[in-house]
């Protein structure tokens, strides 16, 4: 079926309808969206996609609303809004155009929906608040969108439509910057693994560049690993620890306390190592001018925790 018209509700919008917007409009860039409370057009049809608006639910005829009694719900019972059925129906279809390979096509539409989509499902239906955010409350992205919203007393016949559309393009931009860190996050895993084999029995885990990467050392029980090595340009290569556990700041072993806050020439002197740059003060990372450099520093740093009875 060719998809002529995408049709929402006018009035005031929430982040919900925003989101469908972005995720249809992606995939149905000829369509015209219609913002309307015509009965006429909130009828499904040849062509429409009805969302947010419409009183039902049902995909086979593309209408996915949520405020009608009976509204469809997730396994686990917690509600849905337009955005998490637009998802479900569409978010595969969305993330093949953005480019995600097809082995991580359920990973990234499942995690993207845990952590993007059902915030904003929650909200959406009060089953969360925003005022859990405390004094961040306005700055929560459901808060942020609707703020560009027209004030009561702007009579612009334009505005309505006009903020809609500001609020899909910022609303567009987090969506993309979420499905490409999930994307990498996958790529990046692979990357880690060969990493983690090379590194063998050693402490030290030297990757070709910046990724995350403590995701994939944990589900490799790569216990044994306690640093990391990346080169950041030709004459710039860091030096990090890894993190114990996914909150807080302990990490499995600290660089050596005699680095801690030095630059330069007082770093090259207390460490021995010609070309070391710098060492933070909370003694999570390092940088060298080298690769040779940075790993010195790292082997030095791997006997100091092993001298310091780190285990």
């Amino acid at each position: 079926m060719t998809i002529t018209h995408l049709v929402t509700h006018s009035g005031g919008f929430h982040a919900d309808e925003v989101f469908s917007t972005v995720v249809l409009t992606r995939l149905f860039p000829q369509a015209e969206l219609v913002r309307t409370r015509d009965p006429q057009w909130l009828v499904p049809a040849e062509g429409r996609v009805i969302y947010d608006v419409g009183g039902d639910f049902d995909p086979a005829r593309n209408i996915y609303d949520h405020h009608q009694r009976e509204a469809p719900v997730r396994e686990d019972g917690a509600p849905l809004s337009s955005f998490g059925l637009v998802w479900a129906q569409f978010g595969r279809d969305y993330l093949r155009s953005s480019g995600v390979p097809e082995a991580h096509l359920d990973e990234v539409h499942d995690g993207v929906d845990r952590s993007f989509v059902q915030p904003v499902d929650l909200v959406d239906n009060g089953k969360l608040s925003p005022g859990e955010a405390g004094a961040l409350q306005a700055m929560t992205l459901p808060g942020l969108i609707e703020t560009l919203r027209p004030v009561f007393d702007d009579k612009d016949p334009e505005g309505e439509i006009r903020t809609f559309w500001q609020a899909v393009g910022i609303a567009r931009a987090f969506l993309e910057a979420r499905v490409a860190r999930s994307a990498a996050k996958l790529r990046a895993a692979g990357m880690v693994a060969e990493a983690i084999v090379a590194a063998g029995e050693g402490r030290i885990l030297e990757l070709p560049t910046g990724m995350p990467f403590r995701p994939a050392v944990v589900k490799a029980g790569a216990d044994q690993l306690w640093f990391v090595v990346t080169p950041r340009g030709p004459e710039d290569w860091t030096l990090g620890t890894i993190r114990k556990f996914d909150e807080g700041f302990e990490n499995r072993a600290d660089l050596p306390a005699a680095w801690a806050g030095l630059n330069g020439v007082a770093l090259e002197e207390a460490s021995g190592v010609k070309g070391a740059k710098f060492c933070h003060n909370g003694r999570f990372i390092a940088a060298a001018n080298s690769r040779e450099a940075v790993m010195e520093m790292a082997r030095l740093a791997v006997d100091d925790a092993l001298a310091r009875g780190v285990v």
